[in-house]
């Protein structure tokens, strides 16, 4: 087992009196103040997320978009300077690799790739396989620091810290410049919480960590800035049916199980478009789809799901109880005929199936 990484804010945190767990090899906040506390302050206000965990990969070449497009479902060419998309690596049998965000830096030539911290490994060596052309590659990781401000009031309360204008910064674009006397920071608004606001990265040199992080709670502490763990990280993003790596997704599911039609580009080559094709036009045989819970009780990761006669159907990929909606909701695949909106389905929760329905996502309409 390897050693437990820290992230530079891993001090603030239990300093903050955070509940600190092992996450994708890293010691992280689960929480400070409690989940449900933590998830109204970003939706109703602004939260700051430590996910300096995330990984960073720069491509870099006259070849550098070329190789994205090869390893990449969505349409990367489509990106110019200052524009973020959202796609996934497909492998060779139509599973998914990962998902991740390609950022364009400048455009054929610069781009960074934001991967999940479980996958940063997976993710390189599935990347560097398919460079036959020399692209550069740079695994930045490790010396970059990644923090989410995010919540209604987030752009408002921190544009006195930069000259960008992080209030008008358009969904999925970015900007580079000075944020809290820290040059060179990547501000982007790319947002994994449906709440809004920025993302923040930036190289731990010089105590940048420490003088943004101070910064940001110097300027948005009297208004309500609060430290959010993983644990309001996970309920915020299941509220908008965003897809989480390992639980929702992953190397046995195809982007079109999974709803990820929109990423998936057949106008271009790349790993597997024969098979996702194919797939598409056979139809899939089990979908991805939002549930809520009518009878009382909280669905769980691989809890199975069953129709009325008791037949399991599919299995649950996330669930919580919703602190927004005061309801549990989950996200699960299930049958394609057990698919459509309204469908009634039972969740196997120990001896008891419990009475839910398929619902339209994201859960906050």
């Amino acid at each position: 087992m390897s050693e437990i990484k820290n992230t530079p804010f891993t001090p603030k945190h239990v300093a903050l009196g955070a509940k600190m767990v092992p996450f994708a090899g890293y010691n992280m906040p689960v929480s400070y103040t409690g989940i449900n506390d933590e998830h109204q302050a970003v939706r109703t206000n602004a939260g700051v997320f430590d996910v300096s965990h995330m990984g960073e990969f720069m491509l870099k070449g006259a070849d550098a978009l070329d190789l994205i497009q090869r390893v990449t479902s969505n349409d990367a060419s489509k990106l110019t300077a200052g524009k973020a998309q959202y796609s996934c690596l497909p492998n060779a049998e139509g599973g998914i690799v990962d998902d991740l965000l390609v950022y364009c830096i400048e455009e054929n030539k610069v781009y960074m790739l934001v991967v999940n911290a479980s996958n940063i490994e997976k993710d390189w060596n599935w990347i560097s396989q398919h460079n036959t052309k020399g692209v550069e590659m740079h695994n930045i990781s490790d010396k970059t620091c990644l923090l989410a401000i995010q919540g209604p009031n987030a752009t408002g309360m921190l544009q006195p810290l930069t000259d960008i204008d992080i209030i008008n910064l358009k969904y999925y674009t970015f900007a580079k410049g000075t944020f809290a006397g820290v040059p060179n920071v990547l501000i982007s608004a790319t947002g994994y919480t449906g709440a809004g606001g920025i993302e923040i990265y930036f190289e731990d040199k010089d105590g940048a960590a420490e003088k943004i992080w101070d910064a940001l709670f110097a300027t948005g502490g009297p208004k309500g800035l609060k430290p959010i763990g993983l644990g309001a990280r996970d309920t915020l993003r299941l509220e908008m049916g965003f897809c989480l790596y390992g639980n929702d997704i992953d190397d046995r599911t195809s982007p079109l199980e999974a709803g990820l039609g929109w990423i998936t580009k057949f106008t271009k080559d790349f790993t597997a478009r024969d098979i996702i094709e194919k797939t598409k036009a056979a139809g899939v045989t089990q979908k991805l789809v939002g549930f809520e819970m009518i009878d009382k009780g909280i669905p769980r990761h691989d809890y199975e799901i069953r129709n009325a006669a008791g037949e399991v159907i599919g299995r649950v990929t996330s669930g919580t109880q919703s602190p927004s909606l005061q309801k549990a909701i989950g996200l699960g695949y299930v049958k394609t005929p057990y698919a459509a909106l309204g469908s009634e389905i039972f969740i196997a929760v120990r001896d008891k199936q419990l009475k839910a329905k398929v619902v339209k996502v994201p859960f906050l309409g």
